[in-house]
């Protein structure tokens, strides 16, 4: 009986644990995006006539992929 108690707390415990770490990992996440997010609005201030480009290039490229 109180071994089972025991599992049942460490179980509980270990839930308890990863949801820890799944909250920290989606918080990592969330502030590496937004540190792409900054630094791609930097790149695009400096460069704009080569972002335009590069987004039409892309478009071009993306467009012809899918027309196939």
């Amino acid at each position: 009986m109180e071994e089972d108690i025991l599992n049942s707390l460490n179980e509980d415990l270990e839930d308890v644990i990863d949801e820890g770490r799944q909250m920290i990992q989606d918080a990592e996440l969330q502030d590496r995006f937004n540190e792409i997010k900054t630094e791609t609005e930097l790149f695009i201030r400096k460069h704009p006539i080569q972002s335009v480009l590069a987004g039409a290039l892309a478009g071009y490229v993306i467009g012809k992929i899918f027309k196939s």
